[in-house]
């Protein structure tokens, strides 16, 4: 074998390459690009044993394991496509390996590819290897990320808003219990301060309710009026104009964003559409395509990836982790894990408790036994996550019956 540490930046990368007894066969920084890679190929051919020269290129390629701290870029996916064993290592873990090697504290680029290079030499057995996912997956993987961030910006942005109308204008906050609503976002685009907005009469009122499709408008329209009307405090004029200011370019930055995840919505669903698994994500309760989507990206469709459900769910940060020591033993959740895709079962086991009376009863034995809110939804992800393994495993689709027959937690 030839082991090779990458240690990437934006414009170069440090390599070196070690032999099966650790010893440095070559270092280099090559530039980013077609030239870098290039001249990563010729490296490793140059340092192959003799004995290479009678095996064919792809086993000759497959000889060739390389460690670095990124599983994505045009880099990766060339190094993947020469058929070397690629493996992603996570930076906290290079980050204690390399105390292995000082404890000074010292480091540099040069010394982070020997590290590299080192742990996929003698502990590649426990890291994983960049998984082989279909073009169809990483597209979904990357319009599903893209998806999530836009949604995760504008909850940001809603937060901001929330703040500046606490500081001048609670009145608002009183109005409307969700202020990324489309007839809140509308009324403070034209009202934002508490002047304008006590002198808007009931009828634009009344039509931006319609325009977002509400029921019992009249009763809400003349609710809002009057919380917008009633006395409250104020800020000095000068500083009430500064935070309507901030309020408009708020209101048009969640307009802008909603327009754009809508639309990278629709970009998802025809993504993952068009994946062979699709029929069978959309089987299980409480997905839909833009959160089947999201799941589906994370896990990725590479089949030799996740051996059993057991190590599904570990990938997943559903399945717990036990700190034992002595007499001690503790058994604790798994924070260490792929925020993306934890959000998503968290999401996914709340909405399959609509679906599935079997998630339903689950979630409820849990909760009687005395289980908290967000620990019965962890434990029911944990165990929908296991059943989406067995039904890519078995190429079916969900069966309430069949998913459901074991047996429920004690109560």
């Amino acid at each position: 074998m030839v082991y090779v540490g990458d240690d990437w930046a934006e414009d170069h990368h440090d390599v070196e390459l070690v032999d099966d007894d650790g010893r440095r066969l070559a270092r280099a920084r090559l530039p980013e690009g077609l030239e870098g890679i290039t001249r990563l190929h010729s490296l490793i051919a140059a340092h192959m044993p003799a004995s290479w020269a009678q095996l064919d290129p792809a086993d000759a390629a497959a000889r060739v394991r390389i460690g670095i701290e990124t599983d994505r870029g045009t880099w990766v996916q060339a190094l993947l496509a020469t058929g070397y064993q690629v493996y992603a290592i996570n930076p906290m873990s290079v980050a204690r390996y390399r105390q292995r090697h000082s404890t000074s504290g010292a480091k540099s680029d040069a010394g982070d590819a020997h590290v590299l290079a080192e742990i996929v030499r003698l502990d590649h057995a426990h890291h994983r290897q960049v998984a082989g996912d279909s073009p169809t997956a990483e597209a979904v993987k990357l319009v599903a990320r893209a998806h999530q961030s836009l949604v995760w910006d504008r909850t940001r942005q809603v937060l901001r808003l929330r703040s500046a109308l606490r500081e001048f204008f609670p009145a608002a906050l009183h109005a409307f219990d969700d202020l990324a609503a489309p007839e809140a976002l509308e009324l403070l685009d034209r009202a934002p301060d508490p002047d304008r907005a006590a002198k808007l009469s009931r009828s634009p009122i009344v039509a931006m309710l319609r325009r977002a499709n509400r029921r019992d408008i009249d009763a809400k329209a003349a609710a809002i009026q009057d919380t917008l009307r009633a006395p409250q405090l104020r800020q000095p004029h000068a500083v009430q104009a500064a935070y309507a200011a901030i309020v408009s370019s708020q209101v048009q930055l969640i307009n802008i964003l909603s327009i754009e995840i809508e639309h990278l919505g629709e970009v998802v669903a025809a993504h993952f559409g068009r994946h062979r698994d699709a029929e069978r994500y959309l089987s299980l309760p409480g997905l839909g395509e833009v959160l089947g989507a999201r799941i589906l990206g994370e896990f990725g469709d590479d089949p030799h990836r996740y051996t059993d459900a057991k190590a599904r769910r570990n990938y997943a940060g559903t399945s717990p982790i036990t700190r034992a020591s002595g007499s001690k033993r503790v058994v604790l959740a798994r924070y260490a894990r792929n925020r993306r895709l934890a959000d998503a079962v968290q999401q996914w086991a709340f909405c399959a408790m609509r679906g599935s009376p079997g998630a339903r009863a689950y979630y409820q034995a849990l909760r009687q036994r005395g289980t908290g809110h967000q620990a019965a939804l962890r434990q029911l992800g944990n165990r929908l996550v296991g059943i989406l393994h067995g039904c890519l495993k078995s190429g079916t689709r969900y069966n309430e019956a069949t998913a459901w027959t074991h047996p429920q937690p004690a109560s």
